[in-house]
């Protein structure tokens, strides 16, 4: 741990003994460090993750207020700068993530109707906007004109399609999506019940078959079970422009050609598997 990174967490949970803390690199926006059985400290890597934080954590405090049936990462303190590092305290959630595939029906249900009943009202200024990691109102545009020309050539008309279908999807009200529910995000109790969820940086007022979407990473015939057939119709068609997202966001970070091109050939091998997927998914 460097000499920042230890007088941001010293002044965020003043008194702590450090000697067991470890720090992750952790996704794009934000570094970890861990502190065993006590808190977590979110570090924003760049100054857009860092100019987020503070409704970001906003969200959690009155998340923890909603009366959700699991935990969320509670705010321990406000957000601080120190030495130019952004970053908060938050408590360590409990329980463990789930084997991949290993989704209990009843329990995947009860995680969408506990978003659901969750009035998207109150926390509406301090809720992301909808595909807001992907170009968010301009999400059409980014994905029509930006991502499918760079695919090749053989390959844009499917994806084409598969973005026009969720954007023919007729309107539904909007709920809270958390937007990445699968995972390592999703803590479970030894007993199978779920203890926490963690990672709202991007929970928005959308469709919930965002998240049914997600929560297929638990097994096709879990979530069929879990959802009405709708949503389940509803939830194939986002988890199939799932893996084109990721050149957007590319395209928006404006990543170095090469990058672009390794991202590119990966959707590629992507919307192979997504295709075998989501035809299981009908058959589930």
């Amino acid at each position: 741990m460097d000499n920042s990174v230890r007088a941001l967490v010293e002044t965020l949970l003043p008194g702590t003994d450090l000697s067991r803390a470890r720090v992750e690199e952790g996704g794009q926006f934000h570094r970890v460090v861990l502190l065993p059985d006590r808190a977590v400290v979110r570090i924003a890597r760049t100054a857009q993750a860092a100019a987020e934080l503070p409704r970001r954590t906003e969200l959690l405090r009155r998340l923890a207020r909603a009366g959700l049936p699991f935990a969320v990462p509670e705010p321990l303190g406000e957000v601080a700068v120190v030495d130019g590092l952004t970053g908060v305290a938050l408590s360590r959630l409990p329980g463990a993530p789930a084997a991949k595939g290993s989704g209990d029906p009843d329990r995947l249900a009860g995680v969408l109707r506990a978003l659901a009943e969750v009035d998207v009202r109150d926390l509406a200024d301090v809720l992301a906007e909808p595909h807001a990691f992907a170009g968010g109102a301009q999400w059409p545009t980014l994905m029509l004109d930006g991502v499918v020309p760079l695919l090749p050539r053989e390959r844009q008309a499917e994806a084409r399609a598969r973005i026009e279908a969720v954007l023919d999807l007729p309107p539904v009200p909007p709920s809270l999506v958390h937007g990445d529910l699968a995972g390592a995000n999703l803590h479970w109790h030894p007993d199978g019940s779920l203890a926490g969820v963690l990672d709202w940086d991007f929970a928005q007022p959308f469709d919930q078959a965002l998240d049914a979407a997600c929560l297929a990473w638990f097994g096709w015939a879990a979530l069929r079970a879990a959802t009405i057939p709708e949503t389940f119709a509803r939830a194939i068609s986002w988890y199939r422009v799932f893996g084109l997202e990721q050149i957007a966001v590319r395209l928006l970070q404006r990543s170095p050609a090469d990058e672009l091109q390794r991202v590119v050939g990966r959707t590629v091998a992507w919307l192979d598997h997504s295709a075998r997927m989501s035809a299981q998914a009908v058959d589930a």
